[in-house]
Formats: C-alpha cells, structure tokens, sequence
C-alpha cells in the first residue's frame, strides 16, 4: 500500500491525500447519529486543538522549508518567506470580507461577508468551508514540492502534514453537524452538511499541487502563503470562536496539546 503510494504522480498523491482529510471531516460530522449536543466546553477544547495543530503545521511544515528553500534558490532568505505570509493572509481576509458565512454561536444577523438571503446552515458550513481551502492549498503544495525536486521536501512531511490536518477537521465536522442537528435538522441533513464543509479540501490541493509542479519558483512563496492563510484563519476564527464562552483555559489546553502532537508529528516522522 505504501509502496503503491509513492509511485503515484505528486498531483495524485495530493488528490489522494485530501481526500483522506475530507474523510475525516465526514468522520466528524458522522458524531451526529450518536449525539444530538455537544458539550461546550468539549468543543471550545476541540476548536482550541485545531487551532495548534494549524499553527504548528504552518511553521514546521510550511514555513521552515520556505526559508530553506529560498536559500537553496539563491533568494534572500526572508523575503518569499515574508511576502508569501502576508499575501496568504490577505487572500484570507479578502475571501472573508466577501463570502457570506456565520460563525459558529452567533445569530444570523452576526453574519459576515456581502448581504444575502441564504439560510442559516449555509452560512455555517460556509463558514467551516473558507478555513478548509488553506488547508487543502497546504497539502497540496507539500506534496508538489516533493514532485519539484526539493531537497528539503520528503513525501514523510508531506504525509504527516495531512495526517495533522486530517487529526483538527474532525471537531471541525463535529462542530458543524451537531450544532445543526440541535437547531431541528434531521440527523442525515445535519451530516451533509458537516461533510460537505471539506469538499473544498481536494479541490485547493489538486490546484496547489499543479500550481508547484507547473511552475517551481513560486514555490517558496506557495509555502509561505498557505502558512499565512492558516494562521489568519486561527486568529481571526478559531481562537475566537474557541473562547467565546470564556472557557479560555480549557482551549489554551486544547491549542498546547494540538501544537504538540503536530510538533511530535513533523519532527519525529516527518
């Protein structure tokens, strides 16, 4: 099975990869036929975990080797790092500013993005959806840059990157179905939507994928940008929505340990 794997084309293995992250969104989202609520304090330290193991990846995984490999490249080591970053983050901000979503918590008036008239579970899964694209473009572009040739890029990074985003999209799935089968949807409809939050998640890799492989020297700031994606997508929703019941012990908990085993992951296997 393994063997199998590292033969397939980089694009596939991304495509394959993402799909395994997508699975365990649904997996999340499946919590919904054994449970009807969540507790809060459980999902404010779920939420917390998904914001360390993302802040961990968008360093070890993302961020280091865009500083290596713009040295390999003979670039000035710091600046596909830092322009990557900060265009991530503003791809992010420009993509929330115009997308209508609700976080999780909030009435529907609290709504972001341009006005509409969509429904309440809409702008949830919406809401879900715009963090999972970071994440798809991350695994994606780990794995073109095996395919570019990097020697600083191993498929064991690029495998363990998804494997710690595969390990934060299940509260992410818990955290959409459950809600929703507690505002009356059926337990069927409550899992389609959970799940369907993480369709964008093959889509970003493929296209991360292609973008390294098609055009090597944008590498560096390919890295860089989903490690700045990821990181406005913890600030700006995930530690937020973790702390908005002033549980903030319990999700300052949850990120250390998140961190943690993404650390223990990319060091020890990656």
């Amino acid at each position: 099975m393994v063997e199998w794997f590292t033969h397939l084309h980089p694009v596939y293995q991304a495509l394959m990869a993402t799909l395994f992250t997508w699975f365990v969104t649904a997996a999340g989202a499946g919590l919904v036929f054994f449970f009807k609520r969540i507790n809060r304090k459980t999902l404010d330290m779920m939420l917390g975990f998904a914001a360390g193991v993302m802040i961990a990846a968008s360093f070890w995984s993302l961020l280091a080797p865009s500083i290596d490999l713009a040295e390999e490249m003979g670039l000035i080591p710091w600046v596909p790092p830092v322009v990557g970053f900060l265009l991530g983050g503003a791809f992010l901000w420009l993509v929330d500013r115009y997308l209508p979503h609700l976080h999780l918590g909030l009435p529907v008036e609290d709504a972001e993005g341009i006005s509409t008239t969509w429904q309440r579970s809409v702008l949830l899964v919406l809401a879900i959806t715009l963090h999972n694209i970071p994440e798809g473009l991350a695994v994606g572009v780990a794995f073109g840059a095996v395919a570019a040739g990097i020697p600083s890029a191993a498929l064991s990074s690029a495998v363990v990157l998804a494997i710690g985003i595969g390990l934060q999209n299940f509260p992410e799935g818990a955290s959409v179905s459950i809600p929703l089968r507690r505002e009356g949807f059926s337990r069927r409809k409550s899992f389609f939507y959970g799940q369907a939050s993480g369709i964008v998640e093959p889509v970003a890799g493929v296209l991360g994928a292609i973008a390294v492989v098609s055009m090597r020297p944008i590498l560096p700031y390919a890295l860089a940008f989903a490690a700045g994606a990821m990181i406005y997508v913890v600030v700006e929703e995930l530690i937020p929505e973790s702390q908005q019941d002033k549980n903030t012990d319990l999700s300052t908990i949850g990120a250390m340990l998140g961190f943690a085993v993404m650390m223990l992951l990319d060091v020890a296997l990656g």
